[in-house]
């Protein structure tokens, strides 16, 4: 354990709070690149696309999980939270994508899933093989119920009871999908346990945690189980839901940070937590506990000026308010459970992105112009936002959601748990094209797991690293303008008057970012003297073109902004 140690010292720079501002690249193994040809990506295969990640500009990838699992929620079912999943490679190679990883000054985070185990994991066969009441049992939630009903009301969010009933009439919790048994996390076993698991990766040289359902561990498990009163709102601001968001969660977190502080530097982590952004949210973003929360409203916000900049306002005062300073930001577009933002952002007002998966992308027929125009724009933006930007695999490519997969297909537990009326998360798991032709564009040298649509091929990273006028070209020079320009690390923000079209803001007295959210140009106020940094769009004098954001300079040496 002392070489490694040492090794995670001696190879990462003395910077604590490097994911502050960090600009994170998740990766969905399974997805990314298949080295050994058999349909499935695998962590090898990640290994041989850093280079391209380092080229890109990234600063740290997010690894989805690549533990064994029996897939029956695309890896976040773990079956044994200390290994590489065979299919995926073994420890070493792990080890060995952390090394090369480093090497490239690329930081590694890794998911981590404390809810829930799969119902293949040694615990939860223990519980089955064992009577109620029993210390094998106690490290889940089991309950009797009344008959058929099941102890409470509890849905799971991929449709229908969070109960499951076994052989003996008990129940057992599942608030994701039936093979995801809910740990009890007032066991202090389980607690254990999941800090030795915090050591096992932190031995191993990684940086750093994304906390998967990280609001859901502590439940009210006291007495007789409460229903949840706020099935479809918003939780309740004094942490009295019975599921979410409890005062008792932060025990949890501090106790794990104390971990993270036994390596030079410190790990990191962030908390997902899908709730609507509230005075809680930022609780997760403490120092002395995650010290960073992902806050999905960007990624839930629709294509509105006022809807952008309300997210942005409460983004950044709660995050100030609550965590005591600026920093915890996390913005994020796109991920492995939405749709891709080249899509939805094109979606017309009062068109619901699961109403429209559902109908294989027919209903409307989007227009794909005007999405790769407002993802443009919409990155652009949040590139230039405070806090750290976590962009997701493909994106940079510019690519669209898969509407269209066949439903014979479909393997995401949401559509079968959902009877089939919500598509799932697939059409944003297809893997991704590396090449112009070949039967899963470069992607492995056979076909891909999920199948790639034909139009890819002009999307794949072969037809796009040449051509200055790419997706990819785009992506790569914003992110080393935010690397290189001063502003964009460490610039105070501050919003500036503007015309109703436009979103407007500062970063330093020399740096603006404009955003036109309008379908037809709009002027916008030359600062004094300002010179393009970048532009998604084209700027024509004053007018910024539909749909666009320009970053601008009103110093001559943009470069020391």
């Amino acid at each position: 354990m002392t070489e490694m140690l040492l090794e995670h010292h001696s190879t990462h720079e003395a910077k604590t709070d490097w994911w502050k501002d960090a600009v994170v690249y998740q990766i969905y193994p399974r997805s990314f690149a298949d080295a050994n040809g058999d349909g499935l990506g695998d962590l090898p295969g990640v290994t041989s696309k850093l280079d391209y990640l380092q080229d890109l500009g990234v600063d740290a990838i997010w690894m989805s999980p690549f533990y064994p699992s029996p897939l029956a929620d695309g890896g976040y079912d773990v079956s044994d939270y200390c290994d590489v999943d065979p299919r995926l490679g073994t420890l070493d190679d792990f080890e060995v994508l952390v090394k090369s990883a480093h090497r490239r000054g690329l930081k590694v985070i890794i998911d981590i899933v404390p809810n829930h185990t799969s119902n293949e994991h040694p615990w939860f066969r223990e519980a089955l093989a064992s009577l109620p009441g029993s210390a094998e049992r106690d490290r889940y939630i089991f309950r009797d119920g009344t008959g058929e009903r099941p102890p409470t009301d509890w849905q799971s969010h991929f449709g229908g009871s969070a109960w499951e009933q076994v052989g003996d009439e008990q129940w057992y919790c599942h608030l994701f999908d039936k093979a995801q048994p809910d740990l009890n996390w007032g066991n202090e076993e389980v607690r254990e346990y999941f800090l030795s698991v915090l050591r096992f990766w932190g031995d191993r040289g990684i940086d750093g945690f994304r906390v998967d359902v990280a609001h859901s561990l502590v439940k009210d498990l006291s007495g007789p189980l409460r229903d949840q009163p706020n099935l479809d709102g918003a939780l309740p601001l004094d942490g009295s839901d019975p599921l979410y968001d409890r005062d008792g969660v932060h025990e949890v977190y501090r106790s794990w940070r104390k971990v993270f502080n036994e390596y030079d530097p410190p790990l990191m982590a962030v908390a997902e937590t899908w709730s609507p952004a509230n005075s809680r949210t930022f609780l997760y973003a403490r120092p002395d506990e995650l010290g960073q929360v992902f806050d999905f409203s960007l990624l839930k916000s629709s294509w509105s000026r006022n809807s952008y900049r309300d997210t942005i306002d409460t983004s950044l005062t709660g995050q100030q308010s609550i965590a005591g300073h600026a920093g915890g930001n996390t913005w994020v577009l796109s991920s492995h459970d939405v749709p891709r933002h080249a899509s939805r952002l094109a979606l017309p007002a009062g068109v619901s992105a699961d109403g429209w998966l559902l109908s294989g992308g027919l209903h409307p027929v989007i227009d794909q112009d005007c999405g790769q125009r407002r993802a443009s724009a919409a990155t652009l933006m949040m590139l230039a936002l405070p806090g750290s930007a976590y962009l997701y695999q493909g994106e940079e490519l510019g690519l669209r959601e898969v509407s269209e997969l066949p439903r014979e297909t479909l393997q995401d537990p949401v559509w079968h748990r959902s009877g089939g009326t919500l598509k799932g998360r697939d059409g944003c798991r297809v893997p991704l094209p590396w090449t112009k032709s070949g039967p899963s564009f470069g992607f492995g040298s056979s076909h891909a797991w999920l199948q790639q649509p034909a139009d890819w091929a002009d999307r794949s990273v072969q037809a796009q690293e040449n051509n200055p006028d790419s997706m990819l070209s785009f992506y790569k020079l914003a992110l080393q303008h935010r690397r290189d320009l001063s502003a964009l690390r460490s610039g105070e923000f501050e919003w500036q008057n503007s015309a109703p079209e436009l979103l407007v803001f500062t970063r330093s007295p020399r740096f603006v970012c404009v955003v036109n959210f309008a379908p037809y140009p709009v002027p916008f106020e030359d600062f004094g003297g300002s010179r393009i940094i970048l532009s998604s769009g084209p700027v024509d004098g004053l007018y910024l073109a539909p749909e666009s954001t320009v970053w601008l300079s009103l110093d001559s040496a943009s470069e020391t902004l």
